[in-house]
């Protein structure tokens, strides 16, 4: 089979895919309409040859994960495609590996102390969700600047990671999702 064969052939399954997606989205809202109190989610795998049902298995297992996520931007039918953010990737791992991951990314930052945790704890979201900017994390927490470099160096010191490289910011975020 030629590459425009083929690429006309994956542009013909991702459109059955929409397509599928799209009517089952309808079926939703029917089932929805008569049944108001109900929660449901559908999982949708990309298409595959029947040698791949197990693949598709999984691919549709993930993005039922995804769609029971408290993430309002993911439809109740999800296709594998609309997880696109690392919250939604992280809800097709189980919740026993996302607790280990959290308890060994984020474990030293909890054991240091009642108040102490909770406020580096806060502070690393803040950090993360701003970008990193030490000035608008302590804006956003009311504190002089030099309280968040406190803050982070401690938050350095005990999770052996450095906010100033991304893999170390990913693998934090990732442990903050995960709680």
């Amino acid at each position: 089979m030629s590459r425009a064969t083929d690429g006309t052939r994956g542009a013909r399954l991702a459109e059955l895919t929409q397509t599928t997606a799209e009517r089952l989205r309808d079926v939703a809202d029917l089932i929805q309409s008569c049944r108001p109190g109900s929660t449901w989610r559908v999982g949708l795998s990309e298409p595959v040859p029947a040698h791949g049902l197990n693949t598709a298995l999984t691919q549709a297992r993930y993005a039922l994960a995804g769609a029971r996520t408290a993430v309002p931007s993911v439809p109740r039918v999800a296709r594998l495609r609309d997880l696109d953010g690392l919250a939604l990737l992280l809800a097709g791992v189980p919740a026993s590996v996302r607790e280990v991951y959290r308890e060994t990314v984020l474990g030293p930052l909890t054991k240091a102390g009642r108040g102490s945790a909770t406020m580096l704890l806060d502070t690393l979201e803040v950090f993360l969700a701003h970008d990193c900017s030490w000035t608008r994390t302590a804006e956003a927490l009311h504190v002089h600047v030099n309280t968040v470099h406190y803050r982070v160096d401690r938050i350095q010191a005990l999770t052996g990671r450095d906010l100033s490289r991304l893999d170390d910011r990913v693998d934090l975020r990732a442990a903050l999702l995960c709680r």
